[in-house]
């Protein structure tokens, strides 16, 4: 499906159901305002065919886009649309919501249909959503299950989230070695219906470890009599249950993946890695690094209730009130300095506000070179020295600039230079922490992404104020 369309078929989907939820509303605030027998028959035709047309265009809309649709809802609304889905289209969609809105909908679920929706899933899905489903349902639907989907749940569970064992499928088309492509063929055939994103068999011997990848398309367009094990691909990529999720969606990029094996640690195929989880699990990473850099504790539904939304906020929030407390200190030093020549108080917040500019440049540029391992020890003070070459540039040039107009506007050419001065300096500052921080923090076991922009923007702004107020006392 072309993109465009999509997106345009979802914003369409998108603004039927609001009117279909705001003429709900107002039929309802109506059958309010009345009373006696028409009140009844307003209501009636409220929840009678307006309820029906919003079901029957629900049945029309794909699960990911129903996904879509309810993150993009107040809750009270949200709830309307979700009990309006039928069983087999509300698993599905369970699944695709983000995880903030899933509790949501789990908590505003009562326990019988639940459960009932919950029977709909597959057992991968059911692993995915396992964690966020009450005890009670869990062991409802457990119980309904036989012995080989129990383990294959609870395998998959074991994992850690952001683990190749957490998203792998347990989905796998797998022959003997010894086969032809022949009767591989034949085999797939008998299959009737592969997986998603299935683009390869897998080899395997008869106690099921694993022996090579063996591509559709060689099955189909090669002699049918060639063996299955000669035919396989070249050196292919296998993962572990335990490898990094993050590390399999960079091999998947860089080998155009659509799908690859996952052994055991003794070799013993046990799943699937697709394309698609990958993809999911990459996208959701990258929203809560966007959110984390923020300032955010953690992932923010839009329309979370008040609490939930101040709480998520607290934890940054102290640490900047903090850091603008101490930053502030530093201004605090030179009071008089700032009382006896007034134009310091309106040229100090560009001198903090380039050098923190600067550094986030850097820390972004160190932020992705980390998470594409492109920084190793052999190459960081490579790093630094050309970052601070870079600073001592960018500083002449805007130094420069930024001191002629101090020059212009207030006649001073002390203070043209001090400002010249302060800018190149602080500039120089920021490269050094926008290198340093991120290298540390990762180093202590701390996510960059969370932590660098906060001391970053501590470090410029404090040490702006003090290079330049210091300055301005020394020669002003």
């Amino acid at each position: 499906m072309n993109p465009t369309r999509s997106e345009e078929r979802l914003r369409e989907s998108l603004r039927q159901l609001r009117a279909l939820l705001e003429r709900h509303e107002v039929l309802e605030t109506l059958a309010h305002k009345e009373r006696g027998p028409r009140r009844d028959l307003l209501e009636a035709l409220a929840h009678r065919q307006n309820l029906a047309d919003l079901a029957s265009r629900l049945r029309a809309i794909h699960p990911a886009d129903l996904a879509a649709i309810l993150e993009s809802l107040p809750m009270e609304k949200r709830l309307l649309v979700w009990s309006q889905l039928d069983g087999a289209k509300a698993a599905n969609v369970l699944v695709e919501v983000v995880p903030s809105v899933r509790d949501q909908l789990i908590e505003g679920t009562d326990e019988g249909r639940l459960v009932d929706l919950v029977r709909e899933m597959d057992t991968d899905d059911l692993a995915y959503v396992s964690e966020h489903l009450p005890e009670t349902v869990r062991e409802a639907v457990y119980r309904t299950l036989d012995e080989s989907q129990r383990a294959a749940v609870a395998a998959q569970f074991a994992h850690p989230e952001d683990s190749v064992g957490h998203l792998m499928t347990q989905e796998v088309v797998s022959v003997r070695e010894d086969a032809t492509l022949g009767s591989t063929l034949a085999q797939l055939r008998e299959h009737g219906e592969l997986p998603a994103q299935c683009d390869a068999v897998f080899l395997v011997d008869a106690r099921n470890v694993f022996r090579g990848v063996l591509p559709l398309r060689t099955i189909v367009v090669q002699d049918p009599s060639l063996s299955a094990l000669a035919s396989v691909a070249a050196e292919p990529v296998v993962f572990t249950p335990a490898d990094h999720a993050r590390e399999a969606g960079k091999a998947f990029e860089r080998y155009d993946l659509v799908s690859a094996p996952v052994v055991d640690e003794r070799g013993k195929l046990v799943g699937r890695l697709t394309v698609d989880a990958v993809i999911d699990f990459l996208r959701r990473q990258s929203e809560l690094e966007a959110l984390q850099r923020a300032g955010l504790s953690g992932e923010e539904d839009l329309f979370a209730p008040v609490a939930a939304s101040a709480r998520n906020r607290w934890a940054w929030l102290a640490v900047n009130l903090v850091t603008a407390f101490l930053a502030s200190r530093v201004i605090g030093l030179f009071e008089e300095t700032i009382r006896g020549l007034v134009a310091l108080a309106t040229l100090m917040p560009i001198v903090a506000s380039i050098g923190g500019n600067t550094g986030n440049q850097t820390v972004a540029l160190m932020i992705r070179g980390l998470a594409l391992d492109q920084i190793a020890p052999g190459n960081v003070r490579h790093l630094f020295r050309k970052e601070i070459q870079v600073a001592l540039f960018n500083g002449g040039v805007w130094g420069s600039v930024m001191g002629l107009l101090a020059l212009v506007l207030y006649r001073s050419p002390l203070l043209g230079v001090v400002m010249a001065a302060a800018v190149a300096l602080n500039l120089l500052v920021s490269a050094v922490v926008g290198v340093a921080v991120p290298l540390l923090l990762q180093r202590a076991g701390r996510d960059p992404a969370q932590g660098a922009s906060v001391l970053l923007t501590f470090t410029t702004d404090g040490m702006g104020f003090f290079i330049f107020l210091g300055l301005a006392r020394a020669f002003l």
